[in-house]
């Protein structure tokens, strides 16, 4: 692209000569750098801070057995936004999700290498509180799982736990989560029913206000959609807009329209290994590598 002459650059052109007073002026003009104006300088906008880390991932490598799920994974998930995991089925994006807050410990064969913190803190140390992690890491998995329990007795049941609440502490509590959880309305009059009895849809808004009732830091969606009716759908995706304000979020899913919508930064895996991590928009748009294009635009997967 040819850059248009400017003062700076010296490239004054003058179709007629100026009076010898105008020398001087004219050799300023040409040599002199503009001084840019105050208020247009005050109504730049700042480009926008990145967030903190939330999640690091260095050199991260998982087994099972003798078969290796995950090869060298390097990423970072960003403080209060949403990072969505893509990939075909087997490509290890939910090993990896469910390592996030030790899941696999409940697997015999699993093992794990290399460096994967939360805030600093080691998530594969043997000496940190698998207890005290999830609490901090909550999960929703792909089916619904409300406890066979009341409603209130689903949301309450990890605070006690952790505390102890007085009975109006408590109620106030539940209160709030459901409200996070957007089915406040929908469950006010029946707190004390069986949970069991809810749609699934309401069921899994349920389990997600389940998780956030022990005040975590992220949440980790495995596919939280993929049983739910469309209109379910779209109510929990408003709902996972809502909550990157709050909590950091990682989901799972096969949705490409689902993870484009609802996604700030988005992961590529493919056999075990992470192809490229970038914003989303980018990803979708003009991604780095060929195998991205590929999957995102469905010539496979």
């Amino acid at each position: 692209m040819t850059t248009p002459p400017t003062a700076a650059s010296g490239g004054v052109v003058t179709d007629s000569p100026r009076p010898a007073t105008n020398k001087v002026a004219v050799i300023e003009t040409m040599t002199t750098t503009p001084t840019p104006n105050q208020n247009q300088t005050q109504n730049q906008p700042t480009p926008a801070a990145e967030p903190p880390v939330c999640i690091q991932a260095r050199e991260f490598n998982s087994w099972y057995g003798d078969f290796q799920a995950l090869h060298g994974i390097e990423l970072d998930v960003p403080t209060n936004r949403v990072t969505a995991f893509i990939g075909p089925s087997g490509c290890g994006k939910s090993t990896l999700l469910r390592w996030f807050n030790r899941m696999n410990d409940t697997i015999p064969s699993a093992r794990a290498s290399g460096t994967l913190d939360l805030h600093g803190t080691d998530l594969l140390s043997t000496r940190y509180d698998v207890v005290d992690l999830r609490r901090r890491v909550g999960m929703v998995f792909q089916k619904p799982n409300p406890f066979p329990k009341s409603i209130f007795d689903n949301i309450a049941y990890g605070p006690r736990l952790h505390r102890r609440y007085t009975r109006s502490d408590l109620a106030e509590l539940v209160e709030q989560s459901l409200r996070r959880a957007a089915i406040w309305d929908e469950v006010k009059d029946r707190l004390n029913q069986s949970a069991l009895g809810l749609s699934g849809g309401q069921q899994q808004r349920l389990c997600i206000a389940r998780a956030i009732a022990v005040g975590p830091e992220v949440l980790l969606m495995d596919e939280p959609c993929s049983a739910l009716d469309p209109r379910s759908t779209a109510a929990i995706e408003d709902l996972i807009r809502d909550l990157r304000h709050q909590y950091t979020i990682v989901i799972v899913t096969h949705n490409m329209q689902q993870a484009a919508r609802v996604s700030d930064r988005t992961a590529f895996f493919y056999e075990g290994r992470l192809v490229e991590s970038d914003e989303t928009e980018r990803i979708f748009t003009t991604p780095a590598h060929r195998e991205t294009e590929d999957y995102v635009s469905g010539r496979f997967g």
